[in-house]
C-alpha cells in the first residue's frame, strides 16, 4: 500500500519537495512551530522526502553510539510530529548511497573559491578553529546532491541556507550546460511565516539546540514537569501589564507580534507561545491574559505548552519503544528514496563517461 501510494503520488505529477535535518542535538519547539508543522501540511499538496542527515553530522567529531541513537530518536519524533510514511518518504541518508557518490561527481564541479565563499564554512572555521576540516569545506555540495538526487523543483530553505541552495543551482545548471540537461533547477520553498520562538533566556536571539544555557530551549522529548518549569523561569521584561486594548488592536498580528513589541522581547515570547501551543486568535488570548500579572502568564502558558507537547511526547515514546517497526519504516523509506536516487546517478554516470559493467 505504501509503495502504490508513493506511486499514485509521483505520477499525479506532485512538485517534489526535499528537507534534511541533522540527528544531532533533538528537535526543540523553535523546531516544530518555525519548520515541521509546515511539513506536515505540504505533505498533501507535494510529493515530500525527508531525509535524517547523518553524513552531514559527522563533519563535527561525534560519538559513534550516540550518533546511531539520535539518529532513531529524530525519525522517532519526526513521526511523532506528524510526517507520514504512507504520504512521504522518510529515509537515512547514509542508506542512500548515492547521495555520497553524486557529491564526489559534484564536487568536481565546485570551485574552490566559491566554497571558500560560504558564509556558513567561514563562521563554522571561526568558531571551532581546531576542527576546519574538508568535509566541512565541502559540505554544500553534499547538500547540492541531496537535493539534485530527487530532481526537488523546491527546498524549504531558511537564511542560513539561501546561500548554499544558490551553490546548488549554479552546480546543477553548470553539469546541465557540460552534460546536456540532467538536473532540474530548485526553487527555494518559501513556507507560511511559522512561529518564530525565541531563547527563553535570551529572548532577542532564536531558540537553539546548541545553546549552552539548558534553561533556554525547549525540547520536545521533555517531560511536563521540565517544559513548565522552563517556561516559568522564563526572562521577562519589566512593563505595565497587558489590557483589554492591547489584545483588541487591530494592527497587531502574531507574525509581526516581536518587532511590534520590540521593547518587550520576553513577554513577546510568552504570547507567541501561548498562541503557538492553542491556536487562540489574539482576540481570544486577551480574555485569557489581559490584566494578570507575569508570573501567571507564565503558568498559564506552561500549562497550555504542556498540554500541546504532551500528545507528541507520548506517541515519540510509542515509536521509540519499538525500534524493529521503527527500523523497518526507515528501511521501506530508504529503498523508495533509493529507487529514484538510483535512475539519477545513472544518468550522471553515463553523461560523465563511467564505462557501466
Amino acid at each position: 500500500m505504501e509503495q502504490s501510494n508513493q506511486t499514485e503520488n509521483i505520477k499525479a505529477g506532485k512538485p517534489v519537495i526535499l528537507s534534511g535535518i541533522q540527528p544531532t542535538g533533538g528537535l526543540h519547539i523553535g523546531n516544530l512551530f518555525g519548520a515541521i508543522k509546515n511539513w506536515v501540511a505540504m505533505q498533501d499538496e507535494y510529493q515530500c522526502y525527508f531525509t535524517i542527515v547523518d553524513l552531514h553530522s559527522i563533519t563535527n567529531k561525534q560519538v559513534p553510539a550516540e550518533l546511531r541513537r539520535s539518529t532513531l530518536d529524530m525519525a522517532a519524533m519526526l513521526i511523532a510530529c506528524g510526517i507520514d510514511t504512507d504520504k512521504s518518504v522518510l529515509f537515512v541518508q547514509s542508506h542512500v548511497p548515492e547521495h555520497a557518490e553524486l557529491a564526489w561527481v559534484l564536487i568536481c564541479l565546485a570551485g574552490t573559491g566559491e566554497l571558500s565563499r560560504m558564509t556558513q564554512f567561514k563562521d563554522k572555521a571561526a568558531q571551532h578553529p581546531e576542527n576546519v576540516n574538508a568535509g566541512l569545506f565541502a559540505y554544500p555540495v553534499l547538500m547540492a546532491a541531496d537535493i539534485l538526487l530527487y530532481q526537488a523543483d523546491l527546498v524549504p530553505v531558511g537564511e542560513d541556507q539561501k546561500q548554499h541552495l544558490e551553490l546548488t543551482r549554479d552546480i546543477a545548471q553548470r553539469f546541465n550546460h557540460n552534460y546536456s540537461d540532467t538536473f532540474k533547477i530548485p526553487d527555494a520553498y518559501i513556507p507560511k511565516t511559522g512561529a518564530r520562538i525565541m531563547s527563553l533566556q535570551e529572548p532577542t536571539k532564536k531558540m537553539s539546540k546548541s545553546d549552552e544555557n539548558k534553561k533556554a530551549t525547549i525540547f520536545l522529548s521533555e517531560s511536563d514537569e521540565e517544559i513548565k518549569n522552563k517556561i516559568k523561569r522564563a526572562v521577562t521584561d519589566s512593563g505595565e501589564l497587558l489590557n483589554d486594548d492591547f489584545f483588541k488592536n487591530a494592527s497587531i498580528n502574531h507574525e509581526s507580534l516581536m518587532d511590534f513589541m520590540k521593547n518587550r522581547p520576553g513577554l513577546a515570547n510568552l504570547l507567541t507561545l501561548y498562541h503557538a501551543s492553542t491556536n487562540k486568535a489574539f482576540i481570544e488570548m486577551g480574555k485569557d491574559l489581559a490584566g494578570k500579572g507575569f508570573g501567571d502568564i507564565k503558568s498559564i502558558v506552561a500549562e497550555a505548552m504542556a498540554d500541546y507537547l504532551n500528545p507528541i511526547r507520548t506517541k515519540y515514546n510509542e515509536i521509540r519503544k519499538d525500534e524493529n517497526k521503527l527500523k523497518e519504516l526507515l528501511a521501506q523509506g530508504a529503498e523508495k528514496a533509493h529507487s529514484v536516487a538510483l535512475k539519477t546517478l545513472r544518468k550522471v554516470y553515463k553523461k560523465v563517461g563511467f564505462y557501466s559493467l
